[in-house]
């Protein structure tokens, strides 16, 4: 592994144990067993290096989400019943990578006072959208782009909101049934044909 590996696998260590703004280029150094120089080297800044530890930490999420969500997968499924599923398994994984959803929140707050790194998570945002529309199994992946862009931007606030009411209190934030459940009152659907 070379020092740019190093130094992501060290910044993400770091982003997930001591959070976004607590994390110095030291304690980058120190976990990654690398330099001061090889920040500057490989990355330009300890943000812009926090910043790709972020989005690979998220996308290796996104990996194992994928993995997740391709067992167990019912063809006789309706679409509501499928959507119930996806949302159990993700809502399911979210213990594992908490600190990873705090350190997505603590970035929010950081981009109100830093609106350089704005369009990095703005682009970010744009490819979480066109994944989630898919990988949670919303849409075909051949749809139109209006689409992807509608129901990926659906599915980020779904997933954003859900993982807030989690972080505050995971026994009172939604399950897959009850977004399931939101889902057929907003559509007028009636329970009992959806079955």
């Amino acid at each position: 592994m070379g020092h740019r590996e190093q130094l992501l696998e060290g910044a993400k260590r770091c982003l997930l144990e001591k959070g976004f703004a607590r994390t110095t280029a030291r304690d980058i150094v120190a976990a990654s067993n690398t330099n001061l120089g090889s920040i500057g080297y490989h990355f330009g800044t300890k943000d812009a290096l926090m910043n790709a530890a972020l989005v690979q930490a998220t996308e290796e999420w996104g990996n194992e989400l994928g993995q997740a969500l391709a067992a167990n997968v019912n063809p006789d499924d309706t679409p509501l019943e499928r959507f119930e599923s996806v949302w159990t398994r993700v809502i399911g994984m979210f213990e594992e990578h908490r600190q990873l959803w705090v350190a997505q929140f603590e970035i929010f707050s950081h981009l109100q006072h830093s609106p350089e790194m704005r369009p990095y998570f703005s682009a970010a945002q744009e490819t979480a959208r066109r994944g989630l529309a898919t990988l949670l199994q919303l849409l075909d992946p051949a749809s139109d782009e209006h689409s992807i862009r509608s129901v990926g931007s659906f599915a980020l606030a779904m997933l954003t909101g859900v993982i807030a009411q989690w972080l505050v209190d995971p026994d009172k934030a939604p399950n897959g049934k009850d977004l399931a459940d939101a889902i057929r009152a907003v559509a007028g659907i009636d329970a009992t044909l959806s079955k």
